[in-house]
């Protein structure tokens, strides 16, 4: 029964079969995400991911260039730069974030950037259209979702930002807006929306969260807290390491009707839809690509 509960509410394809005319004309979550095309996906280029390797495993982050393309770059150059070797995970809030980076704050930079430009949000002369969700938010006047990631928007369409859903990638800063540039975190838990355009927010994990949340609570005597291995672009290890990640395009047919989906449950198991969904509780449909094998 609870297993039953659970592939439900994560819309997966096995469902108890639906009655009634009105759910039976209706798609699951499950099924679009199954049935979309492959038109309806992008894959995510390499040069675009970096591979973050931690004690329990290795989580592969999307950089968002279009809303943050200074921090995206620099964390680029740091991680050719080897910066993040022998470093660690030294913050762990319990639903709240990892903090990673150097603590001692004193391991130079070769061609990288310690500090950084604020990016916030990105202005546009024009309104910049998103893949928008009706309804309140609360944090900003429209919401919604732009090439793969959460975002928020002002009333007019000119300012865009991504929001602090699970997952995000962002750089931590001191009261200087302008001060961060190597400490990145990751939100685990709760969403997190409070910290909107008070921090860059300049990614998201795609795969590997289960490795932030088996991050030790607390140090131990006489060994590293949660070491670091490496943080590398995966452009540059394709020789060691070809994964390939695919993410569907937040513009497709499929995502709008996904949304609806989502917003309108119409397995079996639902007695209630409320006919919304936030921001943070809409997740964006991700697979790793795996590798073709020739047949001999």
């Amino acid at each position: 029964m609870k297993l039953r509960l659970l592939t439900l509410c994560l819309g997966a394809v096995l469902i108890a079969p639906t009655h009634g005319k009105e759910t039976s004309q209706k798609r699951s979550a499950g099924e679009i995400i199954k049935t979309a095309s492959d038109s309806e996906w992008r894959t995510v280029s390499a040069q675009n991911i970096v591979k973050l390797t931690l004690p329990t495993g290795a989580a592969y982050i999307e950089l968002n260039d279009k809303l943050a393309p200074t921090h995206a770059n620099n964390m680029r150059q740091l991680a050719k730069e080897g910066f993040y070797q022998g470093l660690s995970v030294y913050r762990f809030v319990e639903g709240f974030v990892a903090q990673g980076g150097d603590v001692s704050e004193s391991k130079p930079v070769k061609n990288a950037k310690k500090a950084l430009p604020a990016e916030f949000y990105l202005r546009t002369e024009t309104p910049l259209k998103i893949t928008e969700l009706k309804g309140p938010d609360g944090y900003a006047a429209k919401t919604g979702f732009l090439n793969g990631f959460a975002v928020a928007q002002n009333q007019s369409q000119t300012e865009t930002w991504q929001v602090h859903c699970p997952g995000v990638f962002a750089m931590a800063r001191d009261n200087d807006i302008n001060s961060g540039g190597t400490e990145f975190y990751v939100t685990i838990g709760n969403s997190q929306r409070y910290l909107d355009r008070n921090i860059t927010v300049f990614g998201r994990v795609l795969e590997g969260m289960e490795h932030f949340n088996l991050l030790q609570r607390k140090a131990t005597e006489g060994q590293t807290f949660n070491p670091i291995t490496d943080m590398q672009l995966l452009a540059d290890i394709k020789d060691t390491d070809n994964s390939k990640f695919r993410v569907m395009k937040t513009d497709s047919n499929a995502f709008i009707a996904l949304i609806e989906a989502r917003k309108n449950r119409v397995e079996a198991w639902f007695v209630e839809s409320p006919d919304y969904i936030n921001v943070c509780a809409m997740p964006i449909p991700t697979e790793r690509v795996m590798p073709t094998r020739n047949n001999p």
